[in-house]
């Protein structure tokens, strides 16, 4: 059995690590996108962000002042766990204090904050059944200058591909700098409105830079992303080439008479970590 008290100790060194690490594959696409800049301001606001790397990881501190509500993915194996919600929960609450993570989590109406980014449904826990004989961990903390900008479109068959990429350019030009590009666009298609939001969330744990299966869905991606970064919006909205380091797809079917497109907007610190737990350990 994998213990509560694994849990808590997991959850906790995968929300230091996130907080404080930017994953390779984003760090390669800023240095990409840095070489492919011409503009002097683009230029600038890139070479800031990579300094902001390297310095968090050499002093061990938080990459960004905002570290996110605590998002939590879950595909649950073949495995017994013993009190995963509340492992996951003791687990943040030690990473708040520890890191630290800065207390981010409010009673939506009173405004009260908990001081350990814990509350009601918080962290938000997402849990997959799998055939695996693992428990696989990974912890999203999503700041919310980029959350904010998220969008959810209930289209109409009759909307098609072009509805689809027009919203999702759109939603993500209409952001400008609030989201502090380059970004990485999430975009979940199809199931219900929950569900299309949920898609286009999950889609940002996918690696940068890495395409589509679904050749269709590749082509898709690809062309999204050229169209914002042709719109010249360019990192922290003030001109580049890069508005965006990469888009995702997920998709679900759907309903006969709807189009569900969620889009998630995350900003250049796609911050994630994940580890796999097994029974014997």
């Amino acid at each position: 059995m994998i213990s509560r008290e694994t849990v808590e100790e997991t959850v906790c060194r995968l929300f230091r690590e996130a907080v404080i690490r930017i994953p390779p594959d984003v760090t390669l696409a800023l240095k990409k996108a840095y070489l492919q800049e011409e503009d002097e301001i683009a230029l600038l606001n890139l070479k800031a962000i990579l300094d902001n790397i390297e310095l968090a990881e050499k002093m061990e501190v938080p990459v960004c002042q905002d570290t996110g509500l605590p998002i939590v993915f879950v595909r649950m194996g073949k495995v017994e766990v013993e009190d995963l919600y509340e492992g996951i929960a003791a687990g943040v609450e030690r990473a708040t204090a520890e890191v630290p993570l800065r207390p981010n989590v409010v009673d939506p109406l009173t405004r009260e904050n908990t001081g350990t980014n814990t509350g009601q449904m918080i962290p938000q826990i997402d849990v997959e059944i799998t055939d695996t004989d693992n428990l696989d961990i990974t912890v999203f903390p999503k700041g919310f200058g980029s959350e904010n900008n998220n969008a959810l479109l209930m289209g109409l068959p009759g909307d098609g591909i072009e509805g689809i990429k027009d919203f999702v350019v759109r939603t993500v030009l209409e952001a400008g700098g609030k989201p502090c590009p380059p970004v990485i666009v999430g975009v979940g298609i199809g199931g219900s409105s929950d569900l299309a939001m949920k898609l286009a969330k999950k889609a940002l744990l996918e690696r940068v830079g890495e395409r589509n299966p679904d050749k269709k869905l590749a082509s898709l991606e690809e062309d999204i992303l050229n169209s914002i970064n042709e719109s010249g919006s360019g990192p922290m909205g003030m001109g580049g080439k890069t508005t965006a380091l990469d888009v995702k797809i997920k998709t679900a079917h759907t309903h006969t008479a709807g189009l569900p497109v969620g889009v998630c907007i995350q900003c250049w610190a796609a911050r994630r970590a994940t580890a796999i737990l097994r029974d014997h350990m």
